[in-house]
């Protein structure tokens, strides 16, 4: 008992209390009193009201659907999607060859060295000579492929001998003087070609042609989609081949010896979907609307929560303001005064980081709860509300100050160690963090990214996006198998450090234990520097 009648624990932690609480109040109010505090604060907040504009801007937009496989395009100009062209089995590369069409039949030809170099008939022609024509089908017409002769763009002969002064490009004809033609490319024309040597021609026939309805292109977008639901894996139908383009070729790139389906491999307890393999040209064309909304809503939610406050706030704000918590002291000369009181110099470092962390932290705080407040508000769904982002949101938060402690405390110890170049040294350690958060997107398992605190902080977002949101790995798999477009693959990856696992929850507790060592690591660095540095 002291002479005021308390405990002598009760007198030593108010003692604590009261130095804890005074150095922490005095590092927020300067650092509240600095422009560049509130510069650095605002263009954080000026960052997320642009980010939030563009997701107000696009999620607000209606997903049009898009055509995955091609099937609804008519590359020959026909007049026939392709899909309608695969059902009938013509060709879309060929204006010959449609729904209905007459199929070409040869009948015979004149070869390059063939003694026989003239031939005459009413014939649909194929190949270069010179045509004294009876008649021509001026409407017979294809496409750039096809090298159909357009005698709309027929101009006169150049002077010299055809194939030895000057040749015309395929699928045109010139006129001589006399009014004959030489044609290179496919005619229909009743009269005689004489095939120059070194030349080909073949002729023949078409088919008796029959009338098909085209069929709107707007039948083949969409029209092989995931029979899958998005929510419950015990909901996965039998995938089959909707639009039959598979099943023209008999196709089974999964091997499962089943033409044309898709293998949807669950882990051992039959909870979540761990592989899709599908054939080629199933499920080639599903609906975006029905996943795309979600995809983009989870993919901004992720991208901000990794590139905006880990990636940038995270390692920007503690340059602006832990950097001179102590460094600053120094230089104004001030640092003598706070000292001169009964605190040890481990306990200032401890306080003033406290502070820092304390005005950091509610900042980042206030904009995660602003940002899930918006977006929940807006998002996909039937509800008013989705609660279900705010575990998330909440995460990023939880990570975002975990990186403000880790990299306050380094910056600090970087002050402290070299005052004069130590903001040199952040700098370029601030770009290496960045450029390590960008490896840890795209090769999660590498081995360098994990010498930088931005990989453990980026690996606790995707531990808690997969506790809040179990799904998150199916519309990746789903994004990557039937070609989805969509940042979700790029922006999460199952956590790889799960103690062999495969847990979240042990991913969760390893990054957040990696984080909070390499914390106090440089905060005993720092105190060891500053313990023993004399005080001018």
């Amino acid at each position: 008992m002291d002479e005021k009648g308390r405990t002598l624990a009760q007198s030593v932690w108010t003692r604590m209390d009261r130095k804890a609480g005074a150095i922490t109040e005095l590092t927020i109010r300067q650092l509240r009193h600095r422009v560049s505090t509130w510069v650095v604060l605002s263009v954080g907040a000026l960052v997320m009201a642009l980010l939030l504009a563009f997701y107000i801007d696009g999620i607000r937009d209606e997903f049009e659907p898009i055509d995955n496989d091609g099937d609804s395009e008519d590359w020959d100009n026909d007049g026939y999607p392709r899909g309608q062209e695969d059902k009938y089995g013509t060709s879309d590369w060929d204006g010959e060859s449609y729904p209905g069409s007459g199929y070409y039949v040869r009948t015979g030809e004149i070869d390059w060295n063939d003694d026989d170099r003239i031939h005459s008939g009413n014939q649909t022609w194929d190949g270069s000579g010179f045509l004294e024509s009876e008649w021509i089908d001026v409407d017979y017409t294809g496409n750039r492929w096809s090298g159909i002769v357009d005698w709309s763009q027929v101009d006169t002969c150049p002077e010299g001998d055809a194939t030895e002064d000057w040749w015309i490009d395929w699928g045109s004809a010139c006129v001589y003087d006399d009014g004959s033609y030489f044609v290179s490319g496919k005619f229909k024309a009743s009269g005689t070609v004489n095939v120059p040597r070194n030349s080909y021609m073949e002729w023949g026939i078409f088919t008796v042609e029959e009338y098909v309805e085209p069929e709107p292109a707007s039948m083949y977008i969409d029209e092989d989609g995931i029979d899958w639901n998005g929510i419950d894996v015990n909901d996965i139908g039998v995938e089959i081949d909707d639009d039959g383009d598979c099943l023209a070729i008999q196709n089974d790139d999964n091997g499962n010896g089943i033409p044309c389906d898709v293998i949807w491999i669950l882990d051992a307890d039959g909870d979540e979907i761990i592989e899709i393999r599908a054939d080629y040209n199933v499920n080639e064309d599903p609906a975006e609307s029905e996943f795309e909304g979600e995809m983009v809503h989870r993919t901004f939610i992720i991208g901000t929560g990794k590139m905006a406050f880990v990636m940038m706030l995270g390692i920007f704000i503690p340059l602006f303001l832990a950097l001179g918590l102590i460094r600053d002291e120094t230089e104004n000369e001030t640092l003598h005064y706070l000292l001169s009181k009964p605190i040890h110099r481990a306990e200032f470092i401890l306080y003033r980081l406290l502070g820092y962390l304390l005005l950091a932290g509610t900042y980042i705080l206030v904009l995660v709860l602003i940002m899930a407040f918006i977006t929940s508000l807006i998002a996909p769904g039937d509800s008013i509300v989705r609660l279900s982002d705010y575990p998330v949101w909440l995460g990023v938060g939880f990570a975002t100050i975990l990186v403000l402690a880790a990299y306050g405390a380094l910056y600090n110890t970087i002050g402290l160690i070299a005052p004069k170049y130590g903001v040199y040294f952040c700098i370029i350690l601030g770009i290496w963090e960045f450029i390590m958060g960008l490896f840890t997107m795209t090769l999660p398992d590498s081995t360098i990214p994990m010498l930088s605190i931005s990989h453990w902080a980026l690996q606790l977002i995707d531990a808690i996006v997969l506790i809040a949101w179990p799904d998150t790995l199916q519309y990746a798999q789903i994004a990557d198998a039937f070609n989805l477009e969509s940042g979700l693959p790029f922006f999460w990856q199952p956590p790889v450090h799960t103690l062999g696992t495969q847990s979240p929850v042990a991913a969760l507790f390893v990054s957040c234990t990696v984080l909070i060592m390499i914390t106090l690591l440089m905060m005993a660095i720092g105190q060891s520097s500053f313990k023993n540095r004399e005080i001018m």
